[in-house]
C-alpha cells in the first residue's frame, strides 16, 4: 500500500533539525511526499535536501515558502527570479512544482499551490496601512518586510499567483489534496499568540478554494502549530516540523510526517496536463 505523506518547515540550515530530516524514508518503494515550503534560505540547500529526499520517495512534491524567497541585495537572483531559479532547480532532479502538471496519487490530483499573502488576514474595517502600523505598535515586524519585499511588490505578485492558480485549477476534475505553504483559511491564525503575525500568513481570496474545488484535505505550513482544523467539512493540516524549541515543546501531529492518503492500487505516476 503506497502512502503519500507530507511535511514543512524543515529549516534544514538549524542544525538541530538535521536528525529530524534523517527520519523522512518512506515505509513502502511507491511512497509519496509533500514537502509545504520552508525547506531553507539558500538555493543550494534548498535543493540538495530536496535531491536527497527525491533519492528515497517515488515522488516528491514541493512548494515554496517565504523562507525560500529570501534574499540579500548581494545575491545573483532575487524576488520572482529566486523563484524561477527554485523552479528550474526543482525540474532538475525531477521534483514537482506548483508550474508543473500534477501529479495524481491514488486517483486524487495533489495540487501544489503558491499564493503569498496580501495582508488580508485582519480586523474588518482595518486598512493594510494601519493593520502594519498597528503591529509596528505592538513592535512585531517581519522577517519578509526585510528580505522578500525589497525586491518584488508582494501584494501584486500575490495577486497575479491567485490568478494563475485558479485558471489552473478551473481544469481539474474530481477529488484533489491542495497544498501551500500559506494557509488557505484565517481560521489557524486565531491560534497565535501575536494575531497580528496573521498580515503575513495567507490571503481571504483562498477561502472558497477547498469546497470549490473538491479537496479532500488541504496541507499547510507556515505557522509552526502543527494541528487539524476543520473548515467547511474539509479538514485544514498543519504538518510543520518548525524549531528546536517548538517541535521539543508541543510535539507534532500523531504522526509525522503526516499521512495523507493511502492508496491500494500502485500510485499512479501518470501527470495531468494541465498548464
Amino acid at each position: 500500500m503506497a502512502t503519500l505523506w507530507a511535511v514543512s518547515d524543515l529549516h534544514a540550515a538549524v542544525r538541530a533539525n538535521s536528525s529530524r530530516i534523517d527520519e523522512l524514508y518512506p515505509e513502502d518503494p511507491a511512497d509519496w511526499l509533500i514537502v509545504a515550503g520552508d525547506v531553507a534560505e539558500r538555493t543550494e540547500l534548498v535543493l540538495r535536501i530536496l535531491t536527497k529526499l527525491s533519492r528515497r520517495y517515488a515522488k516528491v512534491i514541493w512548494v515554496p515558502g517565504n523562507h525560500e524567497l529570501f534574499s540579500r541585495s548581494q545575491d545573483r537572483c532575487q524576488g520572482r527570479a529566486k523563484y524561477d531559479e527554485l523552479v528550474e532547480g526543482c525540474r532538475e532532479i525531477g521534483v514537482v512544482t506548483p508550474e508543473d502538471p500534477y501529479p495524481v496519487f491514488g486517483g486524487v490530483t495533489i495540487v501544489p499551490l503558491f499564493t503569498l499573502y496580501d495582508y488580508s488576514f485582519r480586523p474588518p474595517g482595518t486598512t493594510v496601512e494601519g493593520a502594519l502600523e498597528r503591529a509596528r505598535e505592538h513592535q512585531i515586524v517581519m522577517t519578509d518586510d526585510f528580505a522578500i519585499a525589497p525586491f518584488v511588490d508582494i501584494r501584486a505578485w500575490c495577486w497575479d499567483r491567485l490568478a494563475y492558480s485558479i485558471k489552473r485549477l478551473s481544469r481539474v476534475s474530481g477529488p484533489t489534496v491542495l497544498v501551500n505553504h500559506w494557509p488557505l483559511v484565517q481560521e489557524p491564525t486565531l491560534r497565535m499568540a501575536w494575531p497580528e503575525i496573521a498580515l503575513w500568513c495567507g490571503t481571504r481570496h483562498t477561502r472558497s478554494w477547498a469546497r470549490r474545488y473538491n479537496a479532500q484535505a488541504v496541507i499547510y505550513g507556515h505557522l509552526h502549530l502543527p494541528g487539524c482544523i476543520n473548515v467547511d467539512g474539509v479538514d485544514h493540516i498543519e504538518v510543520s516540523l518548525g524549531y528546536p524549541r517548538e517541535w521539543e515543546a508541543h510535539g507534532h501531529l500523531q504522526q509525522w510526517p503526516y499521512p495523507v492518503l493511502h492508496s491500494d492500487e500502485s500510485a499512479s505516476s501518470a501527470l495531468e496536463e494541465v498548464r
